[in-house]
């Protein structure tokens, strides 16, 4: 699985999710980012491409710096962001040969993001989602090494804290679990999946990329 190609092929998704969108569209919220429109979140995904081809990209894409991405090109429609981010194809394809596929991660995330605005489901299934689900399980298993042990059980994925009994089991599809590990499914929709013992002392183990939805989510 080349995770570059896993790169091109969520960014030609996400332009035919939203390139043919009228302005009514744009300016919908999007839920997973509440701050922000349609417009907005593919004016970060844009901007990010921009800044880490520049640089320019702080190890925490602290809210300051992707907030600097949507009001540089807040007067942007949207045939203009995806003209300047499919400019950038190419040339980030080159830089991930050399420096890594971090910028993976965003892609997939925001995807998701906006079929959820935009209820166009898709994609639940690909390589590059299940790379992006393992990464922030890199973060997610610290926070909960030393506790009773926790299961996560998907329909066809499964991951343990430990190789003992576990004392909270969370059984959800697979999709929902990846999801759930990109802080993206709320404090209720983790309690509702739990079939063993009690998830809430590990809800914070779930906020991999900040607190956790107030309300439930779903794409």
């Amino acid at each position: 699985m080349d995770e570059i190609v896993e790169w091109v092929d969520a960014q030609a998704r996400v332009i035919a999710l939203v390139g043919g969108l009228d302005a009514e569209r744009a300016e919908q919220r999007v839920p997973a980012c509440p701050e922000w429109t349609v417009r907005d979140v593919f004016s970060h995904m844009v901007g990010l491409g921009v800044d880490v081809l520049a640089g320019d990209e702080p190890d925490d894409h602290n809210a300051a710096w992707t907030q600097r991405q949507v009001d540089d090109r807040r007067g942007h429609d949207l045939p203009a962001l995806v003209a300047e981010w499919a400019g950038i194809t190419e040339p980030m394809r080159a830089y991930m040969r050399v420096h890594g596929s971090r910028p993976l991660g965003d892609v997939v995330i925001h995807e998701q993001d906006l079929r959820g605005a935009l209820g166009v489901p898709g994609a639940h299934d690909t390589p590059g989602l299940a790379v992006v689900r393992d990464r922030m399980l890199r973060r997610f298993a610290p926070k909960v090494a030393g506790r009773p042990p926790i299961a996560l059980v998907g329909d066809d994925w499964r991951w343990a804290s430990t190789d003992d009994e576990p004392a909270v089991v969370v059984r959800a599809p697979d999709f929902e679990l990846a999801r759930a590990l990109m802080a993206r499914r709320s404090a209720a929709q983790l309690r509702s999946w739990t079939v063993t013992g009690d998830v809430e002392p590990y809800l914070d183990a779930f906020a991999t990329l900040g607190t956790l939805p107030g309300s439930d989510l779903a794409e």
